[in-house]
C-alpha cells in the first residue's frame, strides 16, 4: 500500500481480499478501526482487451462520491501509478452467498425477503440521494449483522465530482445490464446510469442469487459485445423465482424502463 495510507491508517492488521486487472482491495485494521482500502492502477493492452485507463481514477472517484454522500471515514488521493480511497469495512457475506441454500439442486430453502428487503433499502437510500449506482450486482450488497450496505460507487452518477478524476460511464458487468444501457454502449461506446437501470440489475441480481440463472441467455463463453447484443436485443429467460419474488423480479426485467417500478415501489411490494 501506498505509504499515505500507511501513515494514515497505521495497520496492525491488513489482509489482500481482491486482486484483479487494474485494481487490488486490502482489509485494514488499526487504531482509527475497520477499514477497506482500495489502490487503482491501468490497464494495459493486449492481444484480448484494450487499453483501460479509467481504472487508475476510480478509487478516487469512488471516494468522491462516497464523500458527497456522507458515507462515513473517507479519503482519497493519488499513489504512482494511479488513485487509492479507503473507507468504512463492512462485514458480511454478500447476497449471492447467503441465499447458496436456496440454488442448490432438490432444495427446498426459498429466499428470505428480509435479504431482498434489505438490499431494497440500500439502494433506495442512495436514490433518494438522486443518486444511480451503474453497477449493481450481487457482490456489491454486503449482507451486515445490522444492514445492508451497497459498496463499489466507482461509476455513479448523480453529483459533481472533481474533473480530474471522472471518466465516462461505458457499462458494467453484462448480466446485470439493462438493456438501453447495453444498446447505448453499443452505439456510442457509453451510456448514462439511470435509477430505472439500478432497477433492472436489482432484479437481475435477486434472480441471479435466489436460483443461479441470469436474466438474459447467451453461451457462457460469448464475447462481451455478443453478451451485450442479447442483452439490448431483450432475449429474456422466462423469470422461475420462487412465489411472488417471481413477478416482482420480472416487472423489475421489463425491457422499457418506465415500464419498472421504482425502488419504493419494489419495497412496499416485499414489505
Amino acid at each position: 500500500m501506498p505509504i499515505v495510507v500507511l501513515d494514515a491508517l497505521m495497520p496492525t492488521e491488513q489482509r489482500l481480499i481482491l486482486s484483479r486487472r487494474g485494481s487490488t482491495v486490502w482489509e485494514v485494521a488499526g487504531p482509527r478501526g475497520h477499514h477497506a482500502v482500495k489502490l487503482g492502477y491501468p490497464i494495459e493492452a493486449t492481444g484480448e482487451w484494450p487499453a483501460q485507463p479509467w481504472t487508475a481514477l476510480a478509487p478516487a472517484r469512488e471516494g468522491a462520491v462516497l464523500h458527497r454522500i456522507g458515507s462515513g471515514e473517507v479519503a482519497y488521493g493519488e499513489w504512482e501509478r494511479g488513485t487509492w480511497n479507503f473507507q468504512p469495512w463492512h462485514e458480511g457475506p454478500d447476497l449471492y452467498r447467503i441465499w447458496e441454500p436456496c440454488r442448490r439442486r432438490g432444495s427446498s430453502i426459498a429466499p428470505h425477503y428480509s435479504v431482498a428487503l434489505g438490499c431494497v433499502e440500500a439502494l433506495a437510500e442512495l436514490h433518494v440521494r438522486g443518486w444511480a449506482h451503474g453497477d449493481v450486482q450481487p457482490a456489491h450488497f454486503i449482507i451486515g449483522p445490522v444492514r445492508t450496505h451497497l459498496i463499489d460507487l466507482a461509476l455513479a452518477r448523480g453529483g459533481q465530482v472533481p474533473e480530474s478524476y471522472d471518466f465516462p460511464f461505458r457499462g458494467c458487468l453484462v448480466h446485470y445490464e439493462a438493456p438501453e444501457i447495453a444498446r447505448s454502449v453499443l452505439d456510442i461506446g457509453e451510456a448514462e446510469p439511470t435509477q430505472e437501470a439500478d432497477i433492472y440489475a436489482l432484479g437481475a441480481s435477486l434472480l441471479i442469487s435466489a436460483t443461479g440463472w441470469r436474466a438474459v441467455e447467451y453461451p457462457d463463453d460469448a464475447p462481451r459485445a455478443v453478451q451485450r447484443k442479447a442483452v439490448a436485443n431483450g432475449r429474456r429467460r422466462p423469470v422461475k423465482a420462487p412465489g411472488e419474488l417471481g413477478d416482482l423480479v420480472d416487472a423489475m426485467l421489463s425491457q422499457a424502463p418506465e415500464d419498472r417500478p421504482t425502488i419504493y415501489e419494489v419495497g412496499k411490494a416485499l414489505s
